[in-house]
């Protein structure tokens, strides 16, 4: 795939121009979006991602456009994982609900600059050492088994990582929110606001979070263009979703197998393709494996779309199940357990299943 550089500065380029927009309009008038206002700003993105995959198949073909797709697809949904910890963050720090916009924009743009290095470092990584797909697909299926498994303990508590801590340390902080701002001067001393600790803890746990989410999708395509701009397009679109799926995460009960399952198979993806293209000297004499097959990626763009697929149907299903039960016994089942109507208690993040983005986050800060 060759991409020439006016292609990638107007890609970029278009993108900071809707990221700008989105910044100053925020920065005007901060408000908590309505249903419509965010619905509507979600179908633009999700419609621009489209037409920019049909652009790719234009220009590049149909295997480059089914690699952004695939690779589109797999970020988005491990974003909507992440809506889980920007959740508990925002009920964690009190974040008024006008500001939440303004918190989740810049964090994603903060984002959206960490994973540009990180996608930029893999691309390097991959092109000198081919046998780092081995330690990707390794991870992958490492943080799936954790993923798979994390239901057990489900914990409600946001828990900062060892860089926020150091800088809520570092710099003296004042308790008072003062709209959007970052730093203040109080009493001749300039301290930083929550905002701007809000930001840093949104900003560095996605990083958290791309350390599974980037190998991921180099195991679909190994285009640092296509790595990019999926992850852009992901990431443009989270803030819109983030008010518009409160209410439907915790109808989806089953994420957190389907992620795991979605991360096994591309791990398993790597591992093959590593083996196919093998160079190391005591793996089959560092010679290739040729009888281990290569998933085309018409194979893994169908395969996710039928494991979110089918994830999606059996939450909504066992949601829809566990709503009739309760409207006829008065009870709530809960992890497995029965507790009456009048025990129950709602934490207002509409988060109710917090497993998922709970294992990636405790596999990640292991790193």
């Amino acid at each position: 795939m060759n991409v020439p550089a006016w292609g990638w500065f107007l890609t970029i380029g278009l993108m900071t121009v809707f990221l700008l927009i989105d910044v100053l309009v925020i920065a005007r008038r901060p408000h908590v979006p309505t249903m419509g206002e965010a619905g509507r700003h979600l179908a633009f993105y999700v419609g621009a991602a489209v037409l920019f995959g049909l652009f790719v198949w234009f220009e590049w073909g149909g295997q480059y456009a089914g690699e952004f797709y695939a690779g589109w697809l797999t970020e988005y949904s491990l974003s909507v994982d992440n809506l889980f910890v920007f959740l508990l963050i925002m009920a964690s720090f009190k974040v008024p609900q006008k500001l939440q916009q303004s918190a989740l924009m810049i964090g994603i743009i903060i984002a959206i600059v960490l994973r540009g290095i990180f996608i930029a470092l893999g691309a390097v990584v991959i092109n000198a050492y081919a046998w780092v797909f081995y330690i990707f697909g390794a991870f992958l299926i490492y943080t799936a088994v954790k993923l798979a498994t994390g239901g057990e303990s489900d914990d409600d508590e946001y828990h900062e990582n060892r860089f926020l801590l150091w800088v809520e340390k570092r710099f003296p902080a004042t308790k008072a929110w003062n709209g959007t701002h970052l730093t203040v001067i109080e009493k001749g001393k300039r301290l930083v606001t929550p905002m701007f600790i809000v930001i840093l803890a949104l900003g560095t746990t996605d990083l958290l979070f791309a350390l599974d989410s980037i190998p991921a999708i180099y195991g679909l395509t190994k285009e640092p263009f296509l790595v990019l701009t999926a992850n852009i397009f992901a990431l443009m679109g989270l803030r819109q979703l983030y008010f518009l799926i409160g209410g439907l995460l915790k109808r989806l009960v089953y994420l957190s197998i389907g992620l795991a399952v979605l991360l096994a198979f591309i791990g398993v993806k790597l591992v093959m393709h590593a083996l196919h293209e093998n160079n190391l000297p005591f793996v089959n004499g560092g010679q290739p494996i040729h009888g281990v097959p290569d998933i085309p990626i018409s194979v893994s763009l169908g395969a996710i779309v039928l494991i979110l697929g089918v994830t999606t149907v059996a939450s909504l299903w066992k949601s829809r199940r566990d709503a009739a039960l309760e409207t006829a016994t008065g009870t709530v089942t809960v992890e497995g357990s029965d507790i009456t109507t009048s025990d129950a208690s709602v934490d207002g993040t509409g988060a109710a299943d917090r497993s998922g983005s709970a294992a990636r986050a405790s596999t990640n800060d292991t790193l």
